[in-house]
Order: structure tokens, then C-alpha cells, then sequence
């Protein structure tokens, strides 16, 4: 099994997860030409911008760890780029969430992380 086919299987997992949290899922895997987010849902009133991460196990660090400035800042970019897009009010509340899933075990953090904004990006 590759690392897409790998990857899809544990952001399967996690939107099911998602959903038995009340999350409703809109939209998996967006595409922008600098960034994917994986999940994209509602949470009440928050449109929620998910990162899924999978570590067979902690020989490379913890899947929460995975998400660092770099990944955040992509995530970002693909969030505004999508609310333009799909014309998403500005006043709309969102946030990023980062699901970890390490072996069996799946970690939920909200609001993991804030807009990034100026540069670098």
C-alpha cells in the first residue's frame, strides 16, 4: 500500500471520528496549487479546517508533532484561498484542527492552531 492509499485510509478514519463528534463534513482532500487540507467541516457555527496525522508509532515523533510552522502556514494558505473561493464571509468563525492517530488511538485537538499571517510563507 502506498502513502496516498495509506493516507485516505486514516482520513477515512478520522472523518468518521469527526462525524461521531457532530462534526459535518463538506469537503475531503481540497486541492490549492500550494497546499491540500484534508477535511473541511462544520462544528457548530465554525467552519473547521482539519490536518489528519497518522505515526504507525513513535519512532519518528508523535503525529501531532508532524504539524509544524511550515504545514500550518501551507494549511492557512489553502483555508483563505478556499473561503475566497467559495465565498465564505469574512465574519465567518473558523479555526484548524489537527487530528493525530497514533497506532490504534486517535487524538483530537481543537483549535491546534491560529491563521497564519505574514510572511514567509
Amino acid at each position: 500500500m502506498d502513502k496516498r492509499e495509506l493516507g485516505s485510509r486514516y482520513e477515512e478514519r478520522a472523518a468518521g471520528f469527526l462525524a461521531g463528534q457532530g462534526y459535518r463534513i463538506v469537503e475531503r482532500n481540497y486541492q490549492y496549487a500550494r497546499g491540500e487540507i484534508d477535511i473541511i467541516g462544520w462544528d457548530g457555527c465554525y467552519l473547521v479546517f482539519i490536518e489528519v496525522k497518522y505515526r504507525r508509532d513513535g519512532a519518528r515523533g508523535g503525529s501531532l508533532e508532524a504539524v509544524g510552522l511550515q504545514k500550518q502556514r501551507r494549511i492557512c494558505r489553502a483555508a483563505l484561498h478556499y473561503r475566497m473561493q467559495r465565498r465564505i464571509a469574512e465574519d465567518t468563525p473558523c479555526r484548524f484542527d489537527v487530528v493525530g492517530i497514533d497506532g490504534g488511538e486517535i487524538t483530537l485537538v481543537k483549535n491546534a492552531f491560529d491563521l497564519c499571517y505574514g510572511k514567509p510563507w
